[in-house]
């Protein structure tokens, strides 16, 4: 892990419908959507093969808490998705709606 980007976005909760499954997640957007992208082509192209659903291994920091995880891209392209645990989430006070300034080495 090589990269880092540092961002501040908003925590938002996703509900899987009849399953009642929740996910929280936060939304990359602009520059550092595009650097993520373009890792994950120069990764593709220097492997020959993408890792599942296009997604990039990653190191978070929000606050005090680190841990490991991937970050997925949308379809567009244009966003990334970064789930947020409940265990960085009750470590860090967080909740949706909530901002989080947010560190990812890749």
């Amino acid at each position: 892990m090589t990269e880092t980007l540092t961002f501040t976005a908003p925590i938002w909760l996703w509900s899987g419908g009849a399953s009642a499954t929740q996910w929280h997640f936060v939304t990359i957007e602009a520059e550092a959507a595009e650097a993520l992208q373009a890792t994950a082509l120069m990764r593709r192209l220097e492997s020959g093969r993408r890792r599942g659903w296009g997604a990039i291994k990653v190191r978070v920091t929000i606050g005090d808490t680190h841990w490991d995880t991937s970050v997925f891209p949308q379809k567009s392209g244009a966003e990334w998705l970064l789930p947020i645990k409940a265990a960085v989430r009750k470590a860090e006070g967080l909740a949706p709606g909530d901002s989080a300034t947010m560190t990812l080495c890749y």
